[in-house]
Parts: C-alpha cells; structure tokens; sequence
C-alpha cells in the first residue's frame, strides 16, 4: 500500500479494524461529525475557493455537505460508502457508492470537475496517492482540491499513521499525498486552531496544473 509513499513503513495503512470498509458503513449514520463553528469555518472556505457554477465533486460525503447555501453549483457529485445517506443529501445533483481503498479509479470523465473536496475523512483512506492522482485526472487545469479534517476520526478505520500524528503532522502528511499525486500548488490554512472551544479545523488545499 506504500509503494507511492516509499518512506512510510509497511504498516503505515494499515487499519486496527481490518474487516472491508462497507461492512462499517453499511448502515447509515445521520450524526455530523465536527461541530457547528467547525462546520461554518468549512463552508467559509468554500465560499471562497469552490468556483461558483462549477462543477462540484464532494467525495467521502454523507446526507450533508457543508457547501454555502446560497452558492448555486452547475452540479455536486457525491460520493461515499452509504447510499442511504448520499440519497437524503439535498445539495447532490447525483451520487455513487464505491470503496476507494479497494477501487480508487473514479467513474468520471477526466478534466470534468471544478472542485474537489474531501471533509473530515482522509484518514481513511489506504491509497491516498492513488486516489488523489484520480481526483487530479478528473478535476480541470488549475482547480483547487479541498482536504479538510479535524481530530475527530473513528480510531480503528482510520490508517495507523493518522493515529499517532498531531494536527501539524496531519497537514504535513496531506501535503505530502497531494505532492505525490502531483498537485502543482499546495496551500495550508488552520480554520480553527486547537485548544478553543470547538473543534480544530485544518485545511489542506491543492491545485491542479494551470493550462
């Protein structure tokens, strides 16, 4: 699984539970998992980044993405492990369910998409180069791709790496998967620092190659 990332030790992705990640997810769960302010810093930055009209693809989403209400979109694509959940989200256009630990190709057409955004879930992932790399192949010259993420997780689904970093180490290990996948850009902002009274908020933020 590390044969993007050589310098990471053989378990770096591996998961404390090992079972198939749609068996986890098989039922659906209609909880947000950041807080209010946490969740207004988010759509803060999307307000700002996410092209207004664009096309949208929100992956690892749920029945909520955390898009600004008043920003039209020419559409959002979801995606995600429960159909339940991306069926009752109301600001997806069209969703699929596909595990991208198992399959990471995307079923979408590439230079298609003017976003990309991944909340509070890429410590999921176990192929993130080979993700990111599809999300780089699918998203148009000079689009911005959204990580954001906090330090709330379902320990044992999150990769074993993710566990033992701080926030400042999560931002450097997101930094790295984007610079593997080739993102020329890479920005990181800290939403909401740790120690206040809501919970931390960290974006990394990469750019496809501008035409």
């Amino acid at each position: 699984m590390t044969q993007d990332l050589p310098s990471l030790p053989p378990e770096a992705f591996a998961k404390h539970d090992r079972d198939p990640d749609p068996l986890f997810y098989a039922e659906p769960r209609f909880v947000t998992h950041i807080d209010a302010a946490a969740i207004a810093a988010v759509t803060s930055l999307y307000r700002t980044i996410v092209p207004a009209g664009g096309v949208v693809l929100d992956l690892m989403s749920s029945w909520v993405s955390h898009l600004p209400d008043e920003v039209a979109y020419a559409s959002v694509i979801g995606h995600g492990l429960n159909a339940a959940e991306l069926a009752a989200n109301p600001r997806l256009t069209r969703h699929f369910v596909q595990d991208l630990n198992a399959e990471p190709h995307l079923p979408l057409d590439t230079a298609s998409v003017d976003a990309a955004l991944i909340c509070v879930s890429v410590q999921y992932l176990q192929r993130p180069v080979a993700v990111l790399s599809e999300i780089a192949r699918v998203m148009r010259p000079g689009s911005p791709a959204v990580i954001s993420f906090s330090n709330r997780c379902f320990p044992t689904k999150a990769v074993a790496i993710w566990n033992v970093l701080d926030e400042v180490g999560h931002a450097q290990l997101v930094s790295l998967y984007l610079q593997r996948a080739g993102f020329a850009r890479i920005d990181v902002r800290v939403l909401k620092p740790e120690g206040g009274s809501c919970d931390p908020m960290t974006a990394v933020t990469g750019w496809t190659v501008a035409a």
